[in-house]
């Protein structure tokens, strides 16, 4: 999890990039806040970010703002059912209520940075405990091994790991992560390849490292993930912000300049879990 202050009073617009968890964006701001956006939609607050959401923009006078990021299968327990939120953005008080509405009381009257890090724990804690797990065994391992290998498994070998069928991995992964595990990997291999893109490095060279058949196969997929060419993902704001605010989640473990619209991370916590380099239930 990350937390981001604004340094100076000026209005922020930045694009969301595709992003292989589900993200939560709590918003401590007092007054206006955070407002977002996509597909015709529009809302104000906190809110819960799925995976592929579209051609999301968050915007406002954000002050202060928690950045939590869960794998699918965490978000299966913490949120009930991640399948709900692949292509969607929820408010959080919407999916939460009122429990979403005692949290950020509570995280905005906190002193510091840690305390709301280890209040934010807590509260994920809470609800996974007692949850039954909604997620198979050998689905949860399916994601875990499309991670790990950047997306570069093939599905026949992900379900003879399983011990399942190619047919019965892809409907139970749906089912319960709400992604196939053939849309998994091309999520997972297109964010190692913007990351690289934002790093700096060549397209062409891009393409190779991250298992592409060339920069014209890597063009398609940003493309269609981001509606953008590779040298404009490359500029992208969101992904700039994300190598500091997540350096161990960029292959290059590179951190960039980023005091982009005047906001950055005040600071970070490696969580318990973490999809990359983390120790904790998921979270990122």
């Amino acid at each position: 999890m990350a937390g981001f202050g604004q340094r100076v009073p000026t209005f922020v617009d930045i694009a969301m990039v595709a992003h292989p968890s589900v993200t939560l964006l709590v918003d401590l701001s007092e007054g206006d806040g955070l407002v977002y956006g996509t597909a015709g939609r529009h809302g104000r607050g906190s809110v819960i970010v799925g995976l592929l959401p579209g051609d999301l923009r968050a915007s406002g006078r954000v002050g202060e703002c928690l950045q939590i990021r869960l794998d699918p299968v965490a978000a299966a327990a913490v949120l009930g059912s991640s399948t709900e939120f692949c292509g969607t953005v929820e408010s959080l008080r919407d999916v939460w209520g009122h429990d979403a509405e005692r949290a950020e009381d509570r995280l905005r009257a906190a002193a510091s940075w840690d305390e709301r890090f280890a209040i934010a724990v807590e509260f994920l804690g809470r609800r996974m405990t007692d949850r039954r797990p909604s997620v198979d065994a050998e689905v949860a391992h399916t994601w875990r091994r499309t991670l790990t290998s950047r997306g570069r498994m093939r599905v026949d070998g992900l379900a003879d790991e399983a011990g399942w069928s190619r047919k019965r991995l892809s409907a139970r992964f749906r089912s319960q992560l709400g992604i196939t595990p053939k849309r998994a990997a091309r999520l997972v291999r297109f964010d190692h390849a913007a990351h690289l893109l934002a790093a700096g490095f060549a397209p062409a060279s891009v393409a190779s490292a991250s298992g592409y058949v060339d920069q014209s196969h890597l063009h398609h997929e940003v493309k269609a993930f981001t509606g953008l060419t590779p040298t404009a993902v490359a500029a992208a704001p969101w992904l700039a912000i994300d190598d500091v605010a997540w350096p161990g989640s960029s292959p290059t473990n590179q951190r960039s300049t980023a005091a982009l619209y005047g906001c950055g991370p005040e600071r970070r916590v490696p969580e318990a879990g973490t999809e990359r380099g983390g120790r904790g239930a998921g979270a990122r």
